[in-house]
């Protein structure tokens, strides 16, 4: 998910829904650029106070551990005061974040005004100002346990670069992912969602733990990911909302790759519920719900490497249990917008019930 951000883009819908593209709305001063400046303007506070209601929300659909990802800051600054935010959040509410550090998620252009090559330029900011910082910043939160064990976690865990035709090249992306995977941080970034950018070949070639989106991957991308057992983190919300072709899951389930699911929360696709999620992936991909159910649960687990401690009912393994009032467990996906959830337990505790 991108679930810390300031603005309000409903009015993009409208725009998409008359024919604009992702990046037709960016270019227009919309999408990332825009949710960007709101974020930077907004105070920790603020954005606090707008996540813990969307952490709720998730919740209530069954949510027990969520990957937050940063991305709406584009500068130090406010990359630190986003992943401060998410690990305040985890503090303050009972689900379990993970932070992954997307510096990468777009180019501040207006940032670089008057540079040859701005994107070149940024890339050089994250790799020698940004990535640095905030490996100093993490630790002054790491060297402290949680009183709680499984609140124990790192400040920022993995580094995502959206490697996409008009944003980061194939060769930004990797640098930039080596550059956090120098310091620690598991490699996880989009790609080949708008066009093929050949993000399953670099998966391969950099061991990469997941890829998100890959609507436009490749045979062979698909081969390289399955040999290093890359996950796929397919989001069916984004591809509905955008009204392009889904991501080929049937040629990543049949080709080895393991799939997760994910609802991309972000003011692009404003969906906080993985049910629904689930539902279009069974829909739109040609999923079964078996599929859906292990893509939602153990997948998503290992996508953000923690299959060791969640994503299954197991010895050994924290209690994150959701209860359904239905007859059968395919419900969930069944009932896609309004779920049969009775109660949520996070490591055995009750969190949410109805």
């Amino acid at each position: 998910t991108h679930p810390v951000w300031a603005g309000d883009r409903s009015h993009e819908f409208i725009l998409k829904l008359q024919g604009a593209s992702y990046l037709e709305v960016q270019k227009a001063g919309g999408g990332i650029g825009f949710t960007t400046t709101k974020t930077r303007e907004a105070s920790e506070k603020e954005l606090l106070d707008l996540l813990l209601p969307r952490l709720e929300r998730m919740k209530k659909h069954g949510t027990t551990t969520v990957e937050g990802k940063s991305g709406y800051g584009l500068n130090t600054e406010t990359e630190l005061k986003m992943l401060r935010v998410l690990h305040q959040a985890a503090a303050e509410q009972p689900l379990r974040i993970v932070s992954t550090y997307l510096g990468g998620h777009a180019v501040p252009t207006k940032d670089y005004a008057g540079v040859e090559d701005p994107t070149e330029a940024y890339t050089l900011n994250i790799i020698n100002e940004q990535i640095p910082a905030l490996v100093a910043e993490a630790v002054k939160y790491d060297s402290t346990p949680s009183e709680v064990a499984d609140k124990k976690r790192r400040f920022v865990s993995a580094v995502d670069v959206f490697c996409e035709t008009g944003v980061f090249t194939t060769d930004q992306t990797r640098r930039i992912l080596k550059a956090g995977a120098a310091h620690g941080l598991r490699m996880n970034f989009h790609g080949d969602e708008l066009s093929k950018t050949y993000a399953g070949e670099l998966a391969g070639e950099l061991a990469a733990h997941a890829v998100s989106h890959l609507e436009h991957v490749t045979e062979e991308g698909i081969t390289a990911m399955a040999k290093v057992a890359a996950v796929a983190v397919l989001l069916p919300a984004t591809a509905y909302v955008l009204r392009i072709a889904p991501p080929p899951a049937r040629a990543l389930i049949d080709g080895g790759v393991p799939v997760a699911l994910g609802s991309d929360f972000c003011p692009n696709a404003h969906s906080m519920s993985m049910p629904h999620t689930m539902n279009l992936a069974c829909v739109l991909m040609k999923m079964t719900v078996n599929e859906a159910l292990v893509a939602s649960t153990i997948n998503a687990a290992a996508s953000i490497g923690l299959a060791e401690e969640v994503g299954s009912i197991q010895v050994g393994k924290w209690g994150d249990l959701v209860l359904l009032d239905a007859p059968t467990w395919e419900h969930v996906v069944y009932q896609m917008v309004d779920p049969p959830i009775s109660a949520v337990y996070k490591s055995g505790h009750l969190i949410h019930s109805n």
